[in-house]
């Protein structure tokens, strides 16, 4: 099953709905006020509750709706760098630690939405990675069972301005609607093991990364435990787990985004975002 947010502009409403070829069903609807929204959902039902609705019609096609971060306020979006074999070796990082920073619900956007460039970088750049969305509190959680409090997956493009990141990874990472997030959450039963997903990133229709979350150096459950030891996660809480290599500062020469450009994340039994330069 897959889950979206998005917004209403005839009705100047937001919902959340489950994902149909034609459209979605939206289960603002249903739940009302108890459940506006994904995040409220998943903090006060369970994915389980959503079995009734399933066969159920289309509220709105998809050209009636525009497309909200999946979660669209997220207490916590933590972010992981440096977590794949051939990205690690462009950057020439040995640290064995996670390398951890984080990002605000305001840099967030949603499918076919702009990123937006700033006006001040000409080094906007791309990162395809896949998110993990909490769907159950989580302290102190062992890797064994880590994957148990996950609600879903979904893709990021987590678009950097490089010429400030390396000053502080998230002074690079934080300018406003510089991650796309969407377009939807495919729930965790239909991904039983996130290890095994084909991640690709497209810019301009060009393959510009292409790895495997085999690949990562830090797995999904492993993250998990590695943040939820200090930080204590809810639902609704993103966890971002780091690009493939391929990344435009590193290319000879280098490649960045501009006005006018198209970045896509895709990824395997998830599917494929799209969002323009501006």
């Amino acid at each position: 099953m897959q889950l979206c947010s998005f917004y209403l502009p005839d009705q100047e409403r937001k919902s959340f709905g489950i994902v149909l070829e034609n459209g979605v069903i939206d289960l603002g609807l249903r739940f009302g006020a108890e459940c506006p929204d994904l995040k409220s959902f998943l903090t006060r039902s369970s994915l389980a509750d959503l079995d009734a609705f399933r066969a159920m019609p289309a509220d709105h096609p998809f050209s009636a709706l525009r497309f909200l971060p999946v979660i669209e306020n997220p207490g916590k979006v933590f972010c992981v760098g440096m977590n794949y074999a051939d990205k690690r070796k462009e950057f020439a990082e040995t640290l064995d630690a996670p390398t951890l920073f984080v990002r605000f619900a305001d840099s967030l956007t949603g499918h076919d939405s702009p990123l937006q460039k700033p006006a001040t970088t000409q080094e906007f750049d791309y990162e395809g990675e896949l998110a993990v969305i909490i769907g159950k509190a989580a302290h102190q959680v062992k890797a064994a069972e880590a994957l148990d409090v996950v609600a879903g997956y979904s893709c990021f493009m987590d678009a950097t301005v490089r010429d400030m990141q390396f000053t502080w990874f998230t002074a690079g990472k934080n300018w406003p609607q510089t991650g796309g997030f969407g377009p939807w959450m495919t729930t965790a039963d239909e991904i039983p093991d996130p290890q095994q997903l084909a991640i690709k990133t497209f810019l301009n229709d060009r393959e510009v990364q292409n790895d495997n979350t085999s690949s990562m150096v830090h797995p999904v459950a492993k993250i998990i435990e590695y943040i939820s030891a200090f930080s204590p996660l809810s639902p609704g809480d993103v966890i971002i787990t780091g690009s493939p290599g391929g990344v435009g500062k590193k290319r000879t020469p280098p490649l960045f985004m501009f006005s006018g450009d198209v970045i896509e994340v895709h990824i395997e039994k998830i599917g494929r975002l799209v969002n323009a330069i501006a």
